[in-house]
């Protein structure tokens, strides 16, 4: 009864973790994050095409129904720039960025996605994620960065750009417009960007992003008082309230407009969601539930979307200095909501005189950290089918529709998954009689040239026998058999984690092909849960039992006694014990 109410509300397993000096490391390690999430709410918002407010909002709702409801001791959810790039693309499709009816359907877009997730994490869908190259990822976020770079440039040089460009397109009609750049905007934009990277270098602990929108908001300001005429645009004034109540539109025609869009978005926040909760988990040592993080992302979209908020998922750089600043449970990350909701009724005004260039510079800087060029500079050193993937990927986020770029990649992962497993490797071994230590083992003759014996191949499959390897694990055997006229061959099967019906139906056809030749399929080492589903597949009626060991040396005694006595006398390599 304990277990089953903690699976469904697990704020219960660590409530009882909390004590005086927990909650004080979560106050500061919470108020640093609301800090550093004020300048980047808006930020998002912006990107995502929504007023600056609903950035904030996001960042006030998503992160207590995640820290509640999910695994993670030390992720923080809340807007990220992936998906307010791909909220942005998908919605201006259909109605003008900023007003009422986009606001509507980013809700509505929302809630589709928090259902997507929901339902992913009550069907135990979590080990899906696994299969998603990170390379994917890398590729896609290198791609939006160049996106959210470029749908910048209109704000911070003054050029008219048409909303809802295409990235070729915008960078043709900057270029075209060129006679409309404005100086001062580029300054005041540069000023920002530099100010926050200056303090980010020599106070790595400081509010960086928020310290270079005062320093750009304070130059807008003083420009005019030295004589200097220019267009200055401003963010505006944000309400200074807590999430207003908003409801998604649940109408048929809405639902089914947005509904692959929605998947997409699902798609991306889990992947972003499960890689972050991992990467800080690998350094506090914690175990992640992937399932009940997927119920704790879609729980958060979908509450959320009834309190003004956007689609968000986990944040690297939140999540990163929640750990970094001593964060010892998810407390943390309401701590954070709370704090920033005070922060908001008290300084909302003053987002007045933030210019909408100043906004430009943080979010250019936003960008240019999305860039993963370590990992980039790696994978094209070590990895050719990576690296097609990650240029596949990064092209298709610049010139298609960004949800179609994600499925894309996904695609690709899963490809190359199955072409890594389609082809696993199939040593062939002998038994090594030069143990220093007394011992006969079975050795990989590829490491150590070895005598084998004339009438019975020994080769182990590394990988699990399914519908994808069967194929080359069958152009193996008949090389074994028809190329050197092998027609016993021992399979060790140590390696198999699980062998599914195509594959138990080729090597049974195997079997009987080489039992009308006079030899056979063996198998040795299977694991027991391959060898109870064989059991219960009727997989022994096929092939008998008795082909099947437990040790390798009863396999090699028995299948010793059905080799023919003619070739044996004249064999030379006598590498069993059997053979003198």
């Amino acid at each position: 009864m304990k277990t089953k109410l903690i699976a469904l509300l697990p704020f219960l397993a660590w409530f009882k973790t909390i004590n005086k000096n927990t909650i004080k490391a979560d106050i500061i390690a919470g108020f640093t994050g609301a800090v550093v999430v004020l300048p980047q709410g808006v930020a998002f918002a912006t990107i995502a095409g929504l007023p600056p407010e609903y950035g904030l909002y996001t960042a006030m709702v998503t992160p207590i129904i995640a820290a509640l409801f999910g695994s993670s001791y030390h992720l923080i959810s809340g807007p990220t720039t992936a998906i307010s790039i791909v909220m942005f693309s998908t919605i201006s499709r259909h109605v003008e960025p900023g007003s009422p009816e986009f606001i509507s359907m980013a809700l509505t877009l929302t809630f589709l996605a928090g259902v997507y997730q929901f339902a992913f994490g009550l069907a135990r869908f979590g080990t899906l994620v696994n299969f998603v190259s990170h390379t994917v990822i890398i590729g896609f976020t290198s791609g939006a960065a160049i996106l959210i770079a470029t749908s910048q440039l209109k704000h911070i040089t003054g050029i008219y750009v048409p909303t809802g460009e295409s990235f070729l397109h915008v960078w043709i009609d900057l270029y075209q417009g060129f006679a409309g750049f404005d100086i001062y905007l580029l300054i005041i934009a540069l000023v920002t960007l530099f100010s926050a990277i200056l303090f980010k270098r020599f106070l790595p602990k400081s509010p960086n992003l928020l310290i270079g929108m005062v320093l750009g908001s304070v130059l807008a300001f003083y420009l005019p008082r030295f004589g200097i005429s220019t267009n200055i645009a401003l963010v505006g004034e944000i309400p200074a309230h807590l999430p207003p109540l908003s409801m998604p539109n649940f109408s048929f025609s809405t639902f089914s407009t947005l509904a692959s869009e929605a998947f997409a978005i699902a798609l991306l926040g889990l992947i972003e969601a499960v890689s972050i909760s991992r990467a800080v988990a690998a350094k506090s040592n914690q175990r992640i539930n992937p399932n009940q993080e997927f119920v704790g992302q879609g729980l958060s979209n979908i509450v959320g979307s009834f309190f003004s908020s956007y689609a968000g998922s986990g944040s690297f750089t939140r999540s990163g200095i929640n750990y970094e600043s001593g964060a010892k449970t998810p407390l943390s990350a309401i701590f954070a909501a709370l704090f920033l909701m005070i922060i908001v009724l008290l300084i909302a005004p003053l987002t007045a005189y933030l210019p909408i260039a100043a906004m430009g510079g943080v979010i250019l800087l936003v960008a240019y950290n999305l860039i993963d060029a370590r990992h980039v500079v790696k994978i094209f050193k070590y990895s050719k089918s990576e690296s097609a993937i990650l240029i596949t990927t990064f092209l298709a986020t610049l010139f298609l529709e960004l949800e179609f770029a994600i499925y894309l990649g996904v695609l690709l992962s899963l490809v190359l998954f199955l072409a890594k497993t389609s082809t696993p490797r199939i040593p062939t071994l002998s038994i090594d009689n030069m143990n220093n230590e007394g011992s006969r083992n079975f050795v990989n003759i590829a490491k150590k040239p070895l005598r084998q014996c004339p009438q019975l191949k020994i080769i182990r499959v590394d990988m699990s026998i399914y519908f994808g390897s069967i194929n080359h694990i069958q152009k193996k055997i008949e090389k074994i058999s028809d190329g050197q006229n092998i027609h016993h061959i021992l399979i060790v099967a140590s390696g198999i984690n699980f062998i599914d019906l195509s594959g138990m139906e080729t090597l049974a056809s195997e079997h009987n092909r080489l039992k009308r030749k006079g030899g056979g399929l063996y198998f040795v080492g299977l694991k027991a849960p391959v060898y109870q589903f064989l059991a219960q597949a009727h997989f022994f009626e096929k092939i008998s039992r008795i082909n099947f060991f437990d040790s390798k040396s009863v396999a090699i005694r028995t299948i010793y006694r059905r080799l023919e006595r003619d070739i044996c006398t004249q064999c030379d390599a006598k590498i069993f014990n059997e053979c003198r």
